[in-house]
């Protein structure tokens, strides 16, 4: 659904949030390793998500790393779909038509709406904190 780029970058905020703190930096090796993600696509992908958004904090030097405060932990999933410019995917059609809308409608239009509606609220009503306390 999302693209790899979004997935990792999911993945990488899930599991700085679970395994870091700020008492805990965890560094790009070891965040590239507990995702499964090669170590450049990760630093480029931490690098938007420590951007002007700030869902991931960062700190250089030799006890610097990667963390997320308390705060970000309690941001939706969303808030990482917009990072990532993926939030507008949940309102597209289902089959990538560019006409598709109410009155002109593709098979799957009406049947997807509800289900979309759903998606977006979910994306919007799940924390991060929540997602690493149910994966635990």
């Amino acid at each position: 659904m999302f693209s790899k780029s979004t997935e990792y970058a999911l993945r990488a905020t899930l599991f700085i949030a679970e395994k870091g703190s700020e008492n805990n930096k965890l560094g790009i090796d070891e965040i590239a390793a507990g995702i499964q993600s090669p170590k450049s696509f990760t630093a480029k992908i931490l690098q938007l998500l420590t951007g002007e958004k700030g869902i991931i904090s960062s700190t250089r030097g030799p006890n610097g790393g990667f963390y997320l405060t308390e705060k970000a932990k309690q941001l939706p999933i969303r808030a990482i779909l917009e990072v990532m410019e993926q939030e507008g995917l949940l309102g597209k059609c289902i089959l990538g038509l560019k006409k598709c809308s109410e009155v002109n409608p593709c098979p799957m239009h009406f049947e997807y709406k509800p289900i979309k509606k759903d998606l977006k609220d979910l994306f919007e009503a799940k924390t991060i904190q929540q997602l690493v306390d149910e994966m635990k």
